[in-house]
C-alpha cells in the first residue's frame, strides 16, 4: 500500500469512486463526509416501507468499463429498462423525444412545428453554437423551439437559452434526422432516440445500494465530519471539533461554490471567477400512494409555466421492490433560481398539478418526503468556462484536485462521475509515483 496524506472530502458517488480505484491501485487514502452516511445525493430513505432515492437517479452506460464496474459492485441486483418516457403538453401525454413525435400534437401545432423544420433544414447551417437558442433554432426550427425546447429549458435552467452556451449538450438531447422527424409527424418513431434510450436500476434497495456497495469495499471512511477550513499554505483541513489533518493531496468533491468560505482570502481573480459560477437548485417532492398511479410511464417532462415542476418520475416502475404491495410512489423536480427559497405552498402546487395532469386521479397520498438540492445543476452561462478553468487550475497548483459532479462542476451522468474518478485516481497515483 503507497501511504501519502490523500483526503477525499465528500462521500457522494464520486468520493467514493476515487477512494475505491485509489484502494486498487494500492494507495491509502481517508475519506470524510459530513453527514452520518455515506452516498451524497446517491442515496435513498425507508419511511414505512417506501424507498424514495434524492430525487431521480438512473444509470445509463455507453461505456463497457462503468457498466462492468458497476455490475461487479451490484450483481443481480441491476435490472435492465427500455424507457418509457412522455412529455405532457397541450393537455395530452406525448412520447418522448417531442421532435420525433409530433404526430400527437394538436393540428394547428404540428403544422407549425413542421414548418420551423423545414425551413430550418433549408438553411444555411452556419453552425453557431455559441449560444444554445442559436443551436435549437438551427436544429430543429422556431415552431419546435417554441412550443417545447425553449419553455421546457427555460424552466428547467431558469435562466433563458439564449443566456447559456452549448459545452453542456454532448448528446442530451436526441437530434434525430430530418426524415425521422417527418416521418414522426405521421406516426409513432420506432426509433430509440438518446443516451437514455435504455437505462438500469438496482432491483431492491433504491440507488443507495449502488453508494453502500462502493463504501463496503472502500478502506477509512470518516462519517460525521464536516469541513470548517481548508488552509491552502499549510496544506490543511479543518473539521468539525477542532480537528486537523495534514495533506499532500486533497481530492474535493465539495460543490465548487462553497471554496471560498473554506479557504478564506483568495487572489482577485480567483474571487472574481467564484464569484460568476451560476447554478440552479431542485425542490423534491417524493409521494408514497396507495396504488400504482400509472404502470407504464418511468418518466414525464412538463414544459408548461402553469405546472410547477419540470418533471415527474415513477419509482414503482424502476422497481416493485421500492413500495408497499399494491402500492406506489412518484417524484416531482420543481427548478428554482440559486439563492430563491421555496416555502411548503409549493406541495400544496405540486399536488393539485399531479391531479390536474391526471397522475394521482384520485390516489391517496400515504406518506411524502421533501428534499431541496442547493446545488442541482452548474449552469454553462457565457462566464462559465473561463472561471471553471481559472479556479480549477488554481485549486491544481495547492495540490487540489476539484472532482465530481459538483467538485468539478459539470453536468455529468453517473457514469461520467465514475469515469472521472478513475481519471482523477490515476493522475493521483502518477503524481505518486513521481515523488
Amino acid at each position: 500500500m503507497i501511504k501519502s496524506r490523500i483526503l477525499i472530502l465528500g462521500a457522494g458517488l464520486s468520493g467514493l469512486s476515487i477512494a475505491w480505484h485509489l484502494n486498487r491501485m494500492g494507495v491509502e487514502c481517508r475519506l470524510f463526509e459530513k453527514e452520518g452516511e455515506v452516498g451524497g445525493l446517491c442515496r435513498s430513505r425507508n419511511i414505512r416501507g417506501f424507498c424514495f432515492d434524492y430525487s431521480g437517479h438512473l444509470l445509463h452506460f455507453n461505456n463497457r468499463y462503468a457498466f462492468d464496474l458497476i455490475k461487479s459492485l451490484l450483481g443481480d441486483n441491476l435490472a435492465e429498462h427500455q424507457r418509457s418516457a412522455w412529455i405532457y403538453t397541450y393537455g395530452r401525454y406525448i412520447p418522448y423525444p417531442f421532435q420525433a413525435n409530433l404526430y400527437k400534437l394538436p393540428e394547428k401545432i404540428k403544422q407549425e412545428c413542421l414548418s420551423g423544420l423545414i425551413r430550418a433544414s433549408g438553411g444555411s447551417r452556419k453552425k453557431q453554437k455559441n449560444n444554445f437558442l442559436g443551436w435549437i433554432e438551427e436544429n430543429f426550427g422556431q415552431g419546435i423551439a417554441r412550443n417545447f425546447l425553449i419553455p421546457y429549458n427555460t424552466k428547467f435552467w431558469t435562466i433563458s437559452p439564449q443566456d447559456m452556451t452549448c459545452e453542456w449538450l454532448d448528446g442530451f438531447i436526441p437530434v434525430p434526422s430530418l426524415s425521422q422527424m417527418l416521418a414522426g409527424a405521421v406516426k409513432a418513431s420506432k426509433d430509440r432516440f438518446g443516451y437514455n434510450a435504455k437505462f438500469w436500476y438496482p432491483k431492491k434497495g433504491g440507488i443507495a445500494s449502488l453508494s453502500n456497495s462502493l463504501a463496503s469495499s472502500v478502506k477509512n471512511i470518516y462519517t460525521g465530519c464536516k469541513v470548517t477550513g481548508i488552509d491552502l499554505a499549510r496544506k490543511e483541513v479543518k473539521l468539525s471539533g477542532s480537528e486537523k489533518e495534514k495533506f499532500d493531496y486533497l481530492i474535493s468533491t465539495i460543490p465548487l461554490p462553497e471554496i471560498p468560505a473554506l479557504t478564506g482570502a483568495l487572489p482577485g481573480r480567483i474571487s472574481d471567477s467564484f464569484s460568476r459560477l451560476r447554478w440552479n437548485s431542485v425542490f423534491n417532492l417524493n409521494l408514497g400512494i396507495d396504488c400504482k398511479a400509472d404502470k407504464l410511464k418511468h418518466w414525464v417532462y412538463f414544459p408548461e409555466k402553469k405546472i410547477p415542476f419540470f418533471r415527474v418520475g415513477f419509482f414503482h416502475n424502476f422497481s416493485a421492490y421500492l413500495t408497499p404491495q399494491s402500492k406506489g410512489s412518484l417524484y416531482t423536480e420543481v427548478s428554482y433560481p440559486q439563492g430563491k427559497e421555496i416555502n411548503d405552498k409549493m406541495i400544496s402546487r405540486a399536488k393539485d398539478a399531479l391531479r390536474k395532469t391526471g397522475i394521482l386521479n384520485n390516489a391517496k397520498i400515504c406518506i411524502q418526503d421533501i428534499n431541496r438540492i442547493k446545488y442541482a445543476y452548474p449552469i454553462y452561462d457565457h462566464n462559465y468556462a473561463l472561471a471553471r478553468s481559472n479556479i480549477l487550475q488554481f485549486l491544481r497548483q495547492k495540490n487540489i484536485f476539484s472532482c465530481g459532479r459538483y467538485g468539478s462542476w459539470r453536468y455529468l451522468s453517473m457514469q461520467d462521475v465514475i469515469l472521472e474518478a478513475r481519471a482523477a485516481a490515476k493522475e493521483v497515483y502518477g503524481c505518486l509515483k513521481k515523488k
